[in-house]
This record gives C-alpha cells, sequence and structure tokens, in this order.
C-alpha cells in the first residue's frame, strides 16, 4: 500500500512539472509552435508517464528511507517531537524576517543564496534550543495550579522512591526458595521490600514437579504451590506476575537471571549454585540460607521427628532421609530401616550457604542398649544365683557324707 500511494505522488508530480516545463522543453527543440506536441493534455501525459517511469526504479528506495525516518521517529518522544517544531517554526520565521533586506540587493549572492542560508541556519538553531531545554520551556508554560500538582507528585515520589542504589523493586522468586516455604514467613514479617515476582516459566516449573511420578517431588512441587497461594492471600504483601518468557533460553534459572537484568530485580534463592553464577554476572541475589545462617536456627539435640529413609548415606550403616522443605536428616544405622517412618533424635545440625543438615538417631536406639544392659545385667544375676545353689547343694552333700562316716 505504501509503495502505491509513492508511485501515485511521483506521477501527480510529474503531470504537474509536465504542464509547467514541457513548454520549455518544446521550444528547446524548436517544436513550441507544434500544438499537436506542445498543449496542456500531452504535456500532462508525457510528466505522468516519466515520473512513473523513474517510480519503477525510485519507489523501494523511497519506501525504505521512509521506513528509517519513521523507526528514528518513533523512538523520540511526543514532547520532544512537538518543541522541535515549534521550535523550527519559529526559527525559519524569523529568518524570513531577517532575509527580507537581502531580496533589494543586487549581489547575486547575498539575493539568492544568504536568504536560504540564513532560513536553514535559524531553523536549526531553533530545534536545538527548544528540543535541549525541553523542561524550562515546561516550566514557562505551566500554570501555577499545574506547578502545585507536579509539586505534589513529585513530594509523593519522593516518599516512594528507592532510599539508595542498592533498592531493587522487584524480588523475583526461584523455585527452590518457593518450596522452601520460608519465603512465607520472611515476607509476612515485612523484611523483604518491594514487590514478590512470580514469572510464569517458575511456575510452569513448580506444576510439573507437582505432576511428578515421584513421591518426594511430587509433595514437594505441590508444597510449592500451597507457598505461592499463601503469599498472594496475605494482605500485606504485593505479589505480582510475569507473563513473558525467553524462548530462546532452555534452562529457567538462565531465564531467571535474564529477567533480573531486564527489570533490575533482586532474584530470591536458596540455590548455591545459582547464587554464585548470579554474583559473577552481577545480579543481586538473596540466599535464603544465608539470611537462616546470620540468624542461626538451630534444631534442638534430643528433638523428635518422624522421618521415611529413602536411601543409604555415605558413611557406613547411614541412612538418609528429607523433610518437607527438602532438609537433608542423615540417621545412624538408617540402613536397617530402608523405606520405612521411623521416629529419630536429633543429635546436631549443621547449617551452611549451600543448605542445612539434620544429623539424627533412632528413638529406641537408646532404649535398646539400657534394656541390653539391663538383659545383660539379669543373666548375670541369674548366672551367680545357679552357681550359689549348686555351691551350697554340695556343700551339704560333703557334710552328709561325713557325718556318716563319723558314725
Amino acid at each position: 500500500m505504501q509503495k502505491r500511494v509513492i508511485t501515485t505522488l511521483l506521477v501527480v508530480a510529474g503531470a504537474s512539472l509536465g504542464v509547467s516545463f514541457m513548454p520549455v522543453a518544446w521550444e528547446a527543440i524548436n517544436q513550441g509552435q507544434n500544438q499537436w506536441l506542445n498543449n496542456v493534455f500531452t504535456n500532462l501525459i508525457l510528466g505522468a508517464l516519466i515520473f512513473f517511469l523513474l517510480s519503477l526504479f525510485l519507489v523501494n528506495h523511497i519506501s525504505s528511507a521512509l521506513k528509517y525516518i519513521e523507526k528514528k521517529l518513533s523512538e523520540l518522544s511526543l514532547t520532544y517531537l512537538l518543541f522541535g517544531a515549534i521550535g523550527t517554526i519559529i526559527g525559519l520565521l524569523i529568518g524570513v524576517i531577517i532575509s527580507l533586506p537581502f531580496y533589494n540587493w543586487d549581489i547575486p549572492f547575498a539575493k539568492g543564496v544568504a536568504p536560504f542560508l540564513i532560513m536553514i541556519l535559524l531553523g536549526y538553531l531553533g530545534f536545538q534550543i527548544s528540543t535541549t531545554r525541553i523542561e524550562e520551556w515546561k516550566k514557562i508554560f505551566t500554570s501555577n495550579k499545574k506547578k502545585a500538582e507536579e509539586a505534589a507528585e513529585a513530594q509523593q515520589e519522593m516518599l516512594e522512591r528507592k532510599a539508595d542504589d542498592h533498592f531493587r523493586k522487584y524480588k523475583i522468586l526461584d523455585t527452590s526458595v518457593i518450596i522452601d516455604g520460608r519465603i512465607y514467613d520472611i515476607a509476612k514479617t515485612g523484611f523483604i521490600e518491594g514487590t514478590i515476582l512470580i514469572p510464569n516459566f517458575v511456575l510452569y516449573e513448580l506444576q510439573y514437579i507437582a505432576d511428578s511420578g515421584d513421591s518426594l517431588k511430587r509433595v514437594r512441587g505441590r508444597r510449592g504451590l500451597d507457598i505461592l497461594n499463601a503469599l498472594q492471600k496475605e494482605s500485606g504483601i504485593s505479589v505480582e506476575m510475569y507473563d513473558g518468557d525467553f524462548e530462546e533460553i532452555q534452562e529457567v534459572d538462565s531465564k531467571l537471571l535474564k529477567l533480573a537484568k531486564l527489570l533490575d530485580g533482586t532474584v530470591v534463592t536458596n540455590d548455591y549454585n545459582l547464587n554464585k553464577v548470579a554474583e559473577f554476572q552481577n545480579v543481586p541475589v538473596l540466599n535464603i540460607n544465608e539470611l537462616a545462617n546470620a540468624v542461626k536456627p538451630v534444631v534442638i539435640p534430643g528433638e523428635n521427628m518422624d522421618v521415611l529413609v529413602v536411601k543409604a548415606g555415605t558413611e557406613r550403616q547411614q541412612g538418609v532421609a528429607y523433610l518437607d522443605d527438602g532438609t537433608m536428616v542423615v540417621v545412624e544405622d538408617g540402613q536397617h530401616y530402608m523405606n520405612e517412618r521411623l521416629t529419630v533424635v536429633v543429635t546436631s545440625a549443621l547449617q551452611t550457604a549451600a543448605g542445612r543438615m539434620i544429623f539424627a538417631k533412632p528413638a529406641h536406639s537408646s532404649r535398646g542398649i539400657d534394656n541390653k544392659n539391663e538383659a545383660v545385667n539379669s543373666n548375670y544375676d541369674n548366672q551367680q544365683g545357679s552357681h550359689s545353689a549348686t555351691g551350697n547343694s554340695n556343700g551339704s552333700g560333703k557334710n552328709n557324707r561325713h557325718n556318716r562316716n563319723n558314725r
């Protein structure tokens, strides 16, 4: 459509120029008196035909130039274009007024070229002055009431603006930190500023985990979805969804870092490896495990918990279980209770930036040792009693034989 419009405009321009300049061309070849050639209709047709032929070669170049100009103009704000146009018009008007005396001079340069140069120069200066001082022009044309309203808005923005350059409005949650669940408690206390952002690709990953055939993964995925619902229902927490995606990137962690750079946000995670990659790429990170390590949460030794031993540990006879939030529990002698639910007693806990580990032992192990000791002591007492009875019977037999010998 654009090319057709350009062709039509060129044909119309050619027809107009043909009517104006073709008589001069006919005079140049001594055909000015030929009424068959030198007439309005013929000149119009010839001019239109010539420019139509030119359009076949020029229309693509003109279309490309127009698209380039449109692209550049679309990058500029409406205020910039408006003030630029006003400044250019004012500059051209001043140039016309200044150029009027030059038309009365008989000097060819002063009469023909100087006015043109003056108007171009003043038009350019008007454009530059109007576009480089837009804020000052706004203040001049703004009323006092408008100024008062803008001052109130500026004061409101001052109250809502970031405290320093380290503030990030969006806190982008990773899948692992959602499954962990502690982010809900932290957000509810008000320690996380700004808006919690949940990307759609993180939500899809949670859904994929919740639909997994592995029961452990399924429980963790459903826990993450429950945490998201709890965050969204909490009145004091601002939660938003991000519908965009980066289709050229496959990994969710890489998408998170890309989104954090795009929105100037902070990634919230407890993934140790993601934390290190984000630090390398200069992306701000809040690590829940580092926060937990800083406030020193402890699992009290002697506390009982019910776990399911799912695999063997690295050391001999150790079993490994996991809590709902993914915390590893290392159970002494746990290999004897593989795929069984077991009540254990916490012996110690280790908190690092990579996560938390709990060391425990079966709750009945201490009672088993006491019962064994009692059984050993009982057997020992029974043996001592039998030895005493045997000794007494032997002694009485000897006394009876001694009495018979005496008789």
